[in-house]
């Protein structure tokens, strides 16, 4: 699960997680032009969303 906003400023990120994960992990699209495309300029925003793993599917099992 994505944070909902970013750590350090406080923007609301989770609602651009969707979109960039398509797009720029499972895509071909360049991770820098998505996040230019979706309006994330911060340089912490776009490293919450460039670093995030999701690990819930991961860790489910174990509960």
């Amino acid at each position: 699960m994505v944070p909902v906003r970013c750590f350090t400023c406080g923007n609301v990120i989770a609602g651009e997680w969707e979109e960039f994960k398509e797009r720029a992990r499972e895509g071909d699209e360049d991770p820098e032009k998505v996040l230019d495309e979706l309006g994330v300029e911060r340089h912490c925003c776009r490293r919450m969303l460039v670093s995030h793993e999701d690990l819930v599917d991961v860790v489910a099992p174990y509960q």
